[in-house]
């Protein structure tokens, strides 16, 4: 598989160690790249090569990868990644940007591009719009779930693996192709004396302690001013949420949508990522 391994990017944002990589050249037009859960920021790395017109930057999301865990007390909500965002572009100096998301990096995206329209020129969104709403009257038990959680998933360890390769078949559960598992697993790995264990913080398997409105969702969406571009997956999550890019359709401005081939990896995995690749320089154009 043809990739670039990207140039090693570090940030402090509010206390917080964060890693990153980035490909191409700093003087080119900016996009930041957002992954998805559980993995980090080498879920672009197979990707950002065939956007050579373009400086990419993909972090690795508090919890993920490189990056630090948040403290005891902390969440991790949807929108507890947003002021680590705006830090890193503020970091990198960026004014405005192109905002690129996967999955859960989409739904962080969508919230923070219709938090700050005027910094987002263009939005892409990867097998993933913006949250799955729920109604107001599941409030208590959402929360109640958050709490049964919270406690047990702070003390919970990850799983212990003897080589990369046994953790790199763990990741492939799911439908997550050798070769793109064997990028998330590299990432998201620290040595021990059992062999090999996740960075990933287990807090990120919890239960949020809100989730938003199908009123909230729908203006979110409707906030998305700016040029979007949805990308499904036919053998992905497009398939799954009908409804959900039904809303996006009504709700977006400026959408544009596409249904292409493979997973929802699609974006790391061939020959499907060419055809992401064409659709993402084409919309960038």
């Amino acid at each position: 598989m043809t990739r670039l391994a990207g140039a090693p990017l570090h940030w402090d944002v509010h206390g917080l160690k964060m890693a990153g990589l980035g490909w191409g050249d700093p003087a080119a037009p900016p996009v930041l790249c957002l992954h998805g859960w559980l993995d980090n920021a080498a879920s672009f790395a197979v990707l950002a090569p065939l956007l050579e017109n373009h400086y990419l930057v993909a972090p690795d999301l508090t919890g993920h990868g490189q990056s630090d865990r948040r403290s005891a007390d902390a969440t991790y909500q949807i929108w507890d990644d947003l002021p680590e965002v705006l830090g890193i572009v503020q970091a990198l100096g960026w004014q405005q940007f192109a905002l690129l998301g996967h999955s859960r990096g989409a739904i962080i995206g969508s919230l923070f591009a219709a938090s700050f329209p005027e910094r987002v020129q263009r939005m892409m969104m990867l097998d993933a719009v913006g949250p799955q709403p729920v109604a107001d009257n599941l409030f208590p038990a959402q929360m109640r779930k958050f709490l049964d959680e919270k406690g047990s998933l702070l003390h919970r360890e990850n799983r212990f693996f003897a080589s990369l390769e046994e953790a790199a078949t763990a990741r492939e559960v799911g439908g997550m192709r050798p070769d793109a598992a064997r990028l998330i697993a590299e990432r998201n790995l620290r040595a021990c004396t059992q062999g090999y264990t996740w960075t990933t913080d287990p807090r990120l398997r919890g239960a949020s302690a809100v989730k938003l409105t199908p009123g909230q969702v729908d203006a979110t969406l409707g906030a998305l001013v700016m040029p979007t571009l949805l990308l499904l997956a036919e053998q992905g999550h497009g398939g799954r949420h009908e409804a959900m890019y039904q809303l996006a359709r009504r709700a977006i401005p400026e959408l544009q949508t596409a249904y292409l081939p493979g997973g929802h990896h699609f974006h790391m995995e061939q020959p499907e990522v060419q055809a992401v690749a064409d659709k993402i320089a084409e919309f960038l154009r």
